[in-house]
């Protein structure tokens, strides 16, 4: 089992280090690529800190279509360039949000959400749907957070590849 607690004095880049060196050891452990990503969007909700939700939508005819995910039950299905998600797919770069609720067209799966970090993931050049996170706080997510959260897309690329 790898361990979610993360040391307290850790920045925020270590901390980031040490999520996806733990990343790459749940992959090590698991061949199959649908547990894992179930189990990365788990370990990201325990231990990113200050989120409500963090999950993949999977990009299916046009469509952005719930995959495996962490935290409160979410909307099945986003309407192709809707949302904040949708913006991301859109733009083909991430979106960090620090207010939800001043984006146009937001669409609020969780009325708690106040800040939102998506970032989309390619998988041989095409765009194969998107990592989100959700905060209950405003402003949570910052440009470290974007930075290192790509980085670790590229893991979930890796898994998504083999899908």
């Amino acid at each position: 089992m790898i361990p979610v607690e993360i040391p307290a004095q850790l920045t925020k880049d270590e901390r980031y280090r040490l999520i996806s060196a733990r990343l790459a050891a749940l992959a090590a452990a698991e061949r199959d690529p649908l547990a894992n990503l179930c189990n990365f969007m788990a370990y990201l909700y325990w231990t990113v800190g200050g989120v409500n939700w963090v999950g993949l939508y999977l990009l299916r005819d046009g469509e952005l279509v719930l995959g495996p995910f962490a935290g409160k039950p979410a909307c099945s299905r986003l309407a192709p360039g809707k949302g904040v998600c949708g913006a991301a797919v859109r733009a083909g770069k991430s979106q960090l949000v620090p207010d939800v609720r001043a984006f146009p067209g937001h669409i609020a799966c969780d009325d708690a959400s106040r800040s939102e970090l998506v970032i989309p993931l390619t998988v041989g050049g095409r765009t194969w749907g998107v990592l989100d996170l959700d905060s209950p706080e405003p402003a949570r997510f910052d440009e470290t957070d974007r930075a290192a959260l790509e980085k670790i897309a590229a893991q979930i690329e890796a898994q998504a590849a083999r899908l």
